[in-house]
């Protein structure tokens, strides 16, 4: 188990540029299984998660190139059928959450898709009900071992069917859309997903042939072709990274750029922060977040009521930024209650923040009120546990502000969804050490 060393209180400055968008790349990944011709891929963040999603496409035998740090060319015309039911595969497979979303394509091309339950951040739960729905409704026979916990679904030919989601699930989306790229007919999905790395999948299987309209709603139509082909493909920097960015600037109180963020498709994060009194300024495609010397002020209502943070589907503020939101507003002006409607567990490490002395009352598993120590008080440095990915980064952003020397153990969590975290931190003053 690894483990950081944090120095905390000290200020930062400089540029960082973000990584490549993980939730994008598991869903972009995914998708080279659906052609025999090669698909190159820019922008691929070299973390955890991702690393294992090749490991499995290489050990399902699609061909690998790596041009060079992140960008590779794929190549999925000899994919090993029998793999999908070896024990090497119930075990990689369940490691990771994403993959779940080769299911799609291998039941589109091949008409079989075998996935174990996947694993991932232990936040709550997470149904594949959406997924296994989808593709019944096109056609498929679900079968499930309840045994080992092995997934399957099985078809001749797929046919498109309308149908709409029981939630806005995105890799649910993202997996039937793959589906039903190559079915017979019209899919119709309503109440699909339409985040943008969901935009960036349709948007690149169109151009390896694929009809998709309606990228960018969520009434999704889809006119199943025969075949599709190569392509090449950048993804767009990862919006999680960036609001983690920003977050650091304001509890660090230091200024910050962020290069090449997209703005266009950022869509809430940047004002969100900027209810919690963040400077965030747009520079062409960077942020600029100003050193905070007199700390920030959270807004209220109109009426004068708490501010209250939600996630929501998109365009509605992402899941994976609250806990963010939650350890900036430690040190605010102000009160906020944060509202984690999703999962019902990812709130719980809350209790390693107060115990560095923030005042946080955890409401119940979904819900948390933040009063703001405006930076009279100065959090304390301790040792924790990371429990999920986005956890660890909100306690790593504590330790960076908070008087003394922390230790975060379980430092993969972090590692799985941030590159080279502690090397790039060190690039702008970080005072962290792996251990």
């Amino acid at each position: 188990m690894g483990t950081f060393k944090i120095e905390g209180g000290h200020q930062l400055k400089g540029e960082i540029q973000p990584q490549g968008a993980k939730n994008e790349a598991l869903q972009i990944l995914c998708a080279v299984l659906l052609t025999s011709e090669k698909v190159t891929i820019d922008n691929i963040p070299d973390i955890r998660d991702v690393n294992k999603l090749i490991l499995l496409l290489s050990n399902l035998g699609v061909k690998i190139q790596k041009n060079k740090p992140g960008s590779y060319t794929f190549q999925s015309d000899d994919i090993h059928l029998d793999y999908l039911e070896s024990e090497k595969f119930k075990e990689e497979g369940r490691g990771l959450r994403g993959s779940i979303m080769i299911v799609g394509p291998l039941l589109a091309r091949f008409g079989k898709g075998y996935i174990p339950k996947p694993g991932g951040d232990k936040i709550g739960r997470r149904r594949l009900d959406t997924h296994f729905e989808g593709f019944i409704k096109l056609g498929a026979k679900f079968r499930y071992n309840r045994e080992d916990y092995f997934y399957g679904v099985e078809a001749e030919k797929l046919k498109g069917s309308y149908m709409l989601l029981d939630e806005a699930s995105v890799t649910g989306t993202a997996n039937i859309v793959m589906a039903a790229v190559l079915a017979e007919g019209t899919t119709t999905i309503y109440n699909a997903a339409c985040e943008p790395y969901l935009q960036q999948l349709c948007k690149m299987l169109n151009r390896m042939g694929a009809k998709i309209s309606g990228v960018g709603s969520n009434l999704l139509v889809i006119e199943g072709v025969e075949r599709l082909g190569g392509t090449d493909h950048k993804m767009l920097p990862d919006m999680i990274e960036i609001g983690s960015w920003i977050g650091l600037a304001a509890m660090t109180k230091s200024e910050l750029t962020i290069k090449n963020v997209s703005w266009n498709d950022l869509g809430q994060i940047p004002d969100v922060f900027r209810k919690l009194g963040i400077t965030v300024e747009k520079k062409g495609d960077d942020i600029h977040v100003p050193a905070h010397k007199d700390g920030y002020e959270i807004q209220s209502y109109i009426d004068g009521s708490i501010l209250t943070i939600a996630d929501a589907p998109w365009p509605g503020f992402t899941p994976d930024l609250l806990s963010i939101v939650l350890v900036v507003a430690t040190q605010a002006r102000g009160s906020v209650l944060v509202h984690q409607k999703m999962f019902e567990s990812r709130l719980f490490f809350v209790d390693k923040l107060i115990d560095m002395g923030a005042k946080i009352i955890l409401c119940d598993p979904h819900r948390a009120t933040v009063i703001g120590h405006d930076f009279q008080s100065q959090l304390k440095a301790t040792t924790m546990v990371s429990p999920d990915i986005r956890a660890g980064i909100s306690l790593l952003i504590a330790a960076l502000s908070a008087k003394g020397t922390s230790t975060i153990h379980n430092i993969e969590q972090i590692d799985r969804g941030y590159e080279r975290i502690d090397e790039r931190l060190r690039a702008i003053g970080a005072k962290i050490v792996r251990v």
